[in-house]
Formats: structure tokens, C-alpha cells, sequence
């Protein structure tokens, strides 16, 4: 306590907490979606100064190389559908997780053989591999595999939010 105190309740530990046979059975369930709840992150600059859960980086890619295509738990479809239409559905994003018109375009466009999670416990800090492209509201923030200038994301607030009346 004297540390969250100290660092005024800005403390942050990463740890595992759960058995892969437990992982296994929640990944194979089709009620259970994947998302992460880190903050933003990078490799190098001021989103790099502390250190992470590996899942920062990889939790998407895991899913993909791990449970898809190496150990063959779900298929490549289901996986996709629990990262996208379900997550979004669950946490009241309409207009995201699908591709039609009129939804934000959010697009992760990969190389499945090269699909792979690259952070540890110990250096977690690493973007994966195999991520080609990757649009944000339609607009790209990956090209070919490098980060573009593009910052098109915004806050997404879900049905709790009471905005800025709270804070006054």
C-alpha cells in the first residue's frame, strides 16, 4: 500500500495468474471473446517507459498462432468473429466489428503463416509478427508492415460513461 500511496495509485503489476488448461477451456468456449485491457504501449518513445504483460502486444496474435493455426483449438473464422463481432456486441459497439456500410472500418490485415506473438514476461515490449496492415476508422495506420503518421482512433465510451458532469 505504501507504493500505490507513494506513486499515487499509479502502480501496475503484471503477473499470471492463470493455468494453460484453464486458458484452453475458456478459448474453446464460444461465449468467451478476446480483447486486452492494457493501456497504450509501444517499443520505443514515451509509451515504452514501463513495462508491460506480454498480452499488451500479443494478445490477438496468441489467439491466432497458438490456438488456431498450431494447436488447431478453433477454427481461423471463429477466432476472428470472438475478436470482432462478439467483443464489440458484448460491450455495446455497434458500429464496430463488422464490415458493412456505415460501420468504422477497423481492419487487421495479416500473414497467417507468419502470425506471432514476440513479447515475454521478462521483455515484453515487441510488436508481433506477421501484421501487414492495420486501418483505424478506415484510415491507415500500418502499411507493409511499418507504422504510419495516421492517428485516427478516438475514446470509445460504453453505456457507463457519464462524461465530464462527474468530475465537477
Amino acid at each position: 500500500m505504501d507504493i500505490a500511496i507513494a506513486d499515487h495509485g499509479n502502480s501496475q503489476v503484471v503477473i499470471a495468474i492463470m493455468d494453460e488448461s484453464d486458458v484452453q477451456l475458456a478459448v474453446e468456449n464460444p461465449l468467451v471473446s478476446f480483447g486486452s485491457d492494457s493501456p497504450g504501449q509501444a517499443e520505443d518513445g514515451p509509451l515504452s517507459e514501463t513495462k508491460a504483460h506480454p498480452r499488451a502486444f500479443g494478445t490477438f496474435p496468441r489467439v491466432l498462432a497458438k490456438y488456431v493455426r498450431d494447436e488447431h483449438t478453433m477454427r481461423l473464422e471463429e477466432a476472428v468473429r470472438k475478436m470482432t463481432s462478439l467483443a464489440a456486441s458484448r460491450v455495446g459497439l455497434w458500429d464496430r466489428g463488422i464490415l458493412r456500410p456505415g460501420m468504422m472500418a477497423d481492419v487487421t490485415v495479416f500473414d497467417y503463416a507468419a502470425i506471432q506473438e514476440k513479447g515475454s514476461y521478462t521483455d515484453p515490449l515487441h510488436y508481433a509478427t506477421g501484421v501487414q496492415e492495420v486501418f483505424v476508422n478506415g484510415r491507415p495506420v500500418v502499411l507493409e508492415g511499418k507504422i504510419t503518421e495516421e492517428r485516427p482512433g478516438r475514446p470509445l465510451r460504453g453505456p457507463g460513461y457519464v462524461g465530464d458532469a462527474a468530475k465537477k
